[in-house]
């Protein structure tokens, strides 16, 4: 476990550095060099740019579109890492037997009880890592669409709706909205985490996470151009709609396999 959290931070660590995070300020153009820029952020702020302009300049609609566009390429990884991490909760009760029947600190029966987990891995099918590694891959692309409607100037010259797209929303609806449906997937993904209530503290942990990262984004989405809150709130509508179409035939499964 604590190999695949210290792996899980050094490639974040890595997508950090490779995402450039200094040039957020600076605007991109074809002109825009560097290997993050030229393949990752400048086409999609193309993309943008095109869309908007077939739509009569509407850049909140290009947005909207793109961010689709985006969450449709990646759902085959989404349901991956969803099907991964429901395979990690089926296990879960036979890990803490394995691990309450070698429970001796000594070194033969930890190495013991490590042979008997990659035994029981092997044989469900679990890897441990797999449910890192969508996320690992997605990453780069969210990174890079937030950083094409940051750095897209076009954007900053046209409203949507009631609000301008280089300003934050001056009515509060767009924050209040991004914060709602990031509590409503959560919620969501919670009541399918069967592990939860075998867990009390995990239980708390996720519990202090339902509620203080929608508000940690609904701040943030106060004093953010309107542009990104819009963002924001697209693809959080859609991975609740994804996750509500995933879950429903993966609990209908495991209600037959009951039977």
């Amino acid at each position: 476990m604590r190999k695949k959290y210290l792996l899980l931070l050094i490639l974040i660590g890595l997508v950090a550095i490779l995402s450039g995070c200094t040039e957020i300020d600076q605007p991109i153009t074809s002109e825009s060099e560097g290997i993050w820029n030229t393949i990752f952020v400048y086409p999609l702020s193309w993309v943008i740019i095109k869309i908007a302009e077939t739509f009569n300049n509407s850049y909140g609609l290009s947005i909207i579109i793109v961010t689709i566009i985006i969450r449709l390429i990646l759902m085959p990884l989404n349901i991956k890492q969803i099907k991964s991490s429901r395979a990690m909760q089926e296990v879960q009760p036979l890990l803490k037997e394995l691990q309450t029947k070698y429970s001796s600190k000594d070194q033969k029966t930890q190495q013991k009880l490590q042979e008997e987990t990659m035994k029981l891995m092997q044989k469900h099918n679990v890897n441990p890592l797999a449910g890192c590694l969508p996320i690992l891959v997605q990453m780069p692309i969210m990174i890079a669409i937030f950083h094409a409607i940051s750095r897209t100037s076009e954007i900053k010259n046209y409203s949507f709706l009631w609000f301008e797209l280089g300003s934050p929303d001056p009515y509060f609806i767009l924050p209040i909205l991004t914060a709602g449906f990031t509590f409503l997937q959560q919620k969501i993904m919670m009541s399918t985490n069967t592990s939860l209530t075998s867990n009390p503290q995990m239980a708390m942990q996720m519990n202090m996470m339902l509620y203080m990262m929608p508000i940690v984004i609904g701040v943030t989405a106060i004093f953010f151009p309107a542009a990104l809150a819009l963002y924001w709130v697209t693809g959080n509508i859609f991975m609740v709609i994804q996750t509500l179409l995933i879950n429903k035939p993966m609990m209908s499964n495991n209600g037959g396999d009951k039977k």
